[in-house]
């Protein structure tokens, strides 16, 4: 790695600086000297003369220099502005992975209550949330099916006072942008409150709207009891909800009676379910605070009944079968791959301390699916990393609210062309081997040095006053999370920062970085610029920039930062 020399007041001036090391006196910058920057610096170790003559090709213009194999400056310039010396691995902005596995063997991106646009309570539930989240990369939404007015169902969340829309309008929705910027399987998460009448309206829809979409039937596969695999079921939707069950399906006639009628009073309300209590109660809470939202404390709650699945629905459900999670002993001798259970974050958060182990090895052939507390009726989130850590697929989020968890879903779904399932670490497929949460760490922690440089085109605050900057790095893990500063530049929206710093980084696999340029507004206080959140195994060494996007997650170009990387 070169040595630090006199720091440079801009990006150009740094790259300038590069250039100069390896021209050696000389004009331009000879294909042999290139070759050696991508080595020594860029740490592109399979680049040969095949490689820097596409690049002189690509980004040199001046007609002697491509003539005699060489760059200019600006040639060079250009290569360092390139998505080649991105941060982010260009190979992972398409589709490289195994996509022949079983579906348990991905995370896969999972909306919670995708319908709602606000908070819990008293949010707007909208169509264009489905939009928002499947353009996302979204493959698991959520649909809340209660009872509507002229056997029509409605989605809303239940006994609040969010907004009510068509379920026929949300099946539409989903048929027309399902597979716009994935062709990979999406999920449909059915909380099926409706009466068996309205569940055949339902049913009616699901195929007369999704038609050859719908996966209606089994696959025909070599391998029978696992589940398939994205690129068996391409261009497909799977119903997610209860299924009428065979009497001896999953032991014995009584056990799996009272498995469904505990699974019907589960499915009525989650995020209390940890609590293990009754459904009226459960919707209680959620009740009242509405009721005291509409100045009526003393609105009477009504008795909630035991949803019996219609059999026209039933049949609809193929590979993702709901049923309730007992333990993870029942689990291994009653559970099916083809069935998934669901659990709120609290109970999740608990078994994931207390047997880890098996939790592990439970989303090893099972698909498991973890959604917020009944108690974010503001729609926060919680941190996913912590359950992405224990192998589950479907960590479900509130994709309207903003901030660190969906940033760090961003980053995690960022891979692998954004088709929104990404592999899982070998670790974590691993069959019967035993596995921790420890098996994903190797022999030793990777030790990351990260050379924060300087930023290009930062914004001008909202407030109109000067940028007073500073980076923040954080590295998400396993078991924890560590962030450092830079120091603050003050009044500039071409900061150089120069802050160098040291990470270990024990989790590889699973570690997500997010960068997060800030501005000072106080002696303890700051506002978020913009923001950037990768894979740590998405990032490339050398010198590289990275792009910002706002709190929202839009682009923020050309608002960038420049970056050294080197790992050993």
């Amino acid at each position: 790695m070169m040595k630090r020399t006199a720091r440079p007041a801009t990006r150009r001036a740094e790259i300038q600086r590069l250039y100069q090391c390896y021209t050696a006196d000389q004009l331009t910058l000879a294909a042999s000297s290139l070759l050696r920057f991508l080595h020594r610096e860029q740490m592109e170790l399979t680049a040969n003369q095949e490689t820097v003559e596409r690049l002189i090709d690509r980004y040199e213009i001046d007609k002697t220099a491509r003539t005699d194999r060489a760059m200019t400056f600006e040639g060079f310039h250009r290569y360092m502005e390139s998505k080649d010396c991105s941060v982010l691995d260009q190979s992972h902005t398409v589709v490289y992975q195994d996509m022949d596995q079983p579906l348990c063997h991905y995370f896969i991106s999972t909306s919670h209550n995708t319908y709602l646009t606000g908070d819990q309570l008293v949010g707007k539930s909208h169509l264009d949330a489905y939009v928002s989240a499947l353009r996302k990369g979204c493959r698991c939404l959520e649909i809340d099916c209660w009872d509507g007015p002229n056997t029509e169902p409605v989605v809303y969340h239940g006994y609040t006072l969010t907004t009510k829309i068509l379920f026929r309008d949300v099946v539409s929705t989903v048929e027309q942008h399902a597979f716009e910027v994935s062709p990979y399987p999406v999920i449909l998460s059915l909380e099926n409150h409706c009466c068996q009448e309205q569940q055949v309206v339902m049913a009616q829809y699901l195929i007369s709207i999704l038609g050859e979409k719908l996966l209606k039937t089994p696959l025909d596969l070599p391998t029978s009891g696992e589940l398939p695999s994205p690129n068996d079921l391409k261009y497909k939707v799977l119903i997610k909800n209860k299924k009428i069950r065979a009497p001896n399906e999953a032991g014995e006639e009584a056990a799996s009676r009272d498995a469904d009628e505990s699974e019907e009073e589960e499915e009525g309300e989650e995020g209390e379910e940890d609590e293990g209590s009754a459904e009226p109660s459960k919707f209680c809470s959620r009740l009242s605070v509405a009721n005291r939202l509409c100045s009526d404390p003393h609105a009477y709650v009504p008795k909630v009944k035991k949803v019996m699945v219609a059999e026209a629905l039933s049949d609809l459900v193929i590979y993702t079968q709901s049923v309730k999670f007992t333990s993870f002993s029942h689990a291994r001798l009653h559970q099916t791959p083809h069935q998934n259970t669901s659990m709120g974050e609290k109970k999740a958060h608990k078994l994931a301390r207390a047997s880890g182990r098996d939790f592990i090895l439970h989303n090893q052939r099972c698909l498991s699916r973890i959604y917020p507390a009944g108690s974010r009726t503001s729609s926060s989130n919680y941190n996913p990393q912590e359950f992405w850590s224990i192998g589950s697929q479907l960590v479900a989020l509130n994709f309207q609210s903003l901030g660190l968890p969906m940033d760090l879903n961003g980053g995690r779904f960022q891979d692998n062309g954004r088709c929104g399932y990404v592999l899982k670490p070998a670790a974590l497929r691993r069959s019967g081997q035993g596995n921790s949460a420890s098996s994903l760490q190797g022999p030793r922690p990777t030790q990351l040095l990260l050379k924060v440089i300087s930023g290009s085109h930062l914004p001008v605050p909202r407030s109109g006053k000067t940028l007073d900057s500073f980076v923040r790095v954080e590295v998400h893990g396993v078991h924890s999370a560590c962030r450092k500063n830079t120091d603050t530049v003050k009044n500039s929206l071409s900061p150089c920062w120069d802050a160098s710093m040291n990470f270990s980084v024990s989790d590889p696999g699973l570690s997500l970085l997010r960068f997060s340029v800030r501005d000072q507004t106080g002696l303890l206080s700051s506002e978020l610029v913009g923001q950037y959140c990768l894979a740590f195994s998405s990032m490339k060494r050398g010198y590289r920039w990275l792009p910002l996007l706002s709190r929202e997650g839009f682009s923020m170009d050309p608002a960038s930062l420049f970056v050294f990387v080197w790992c050993s």
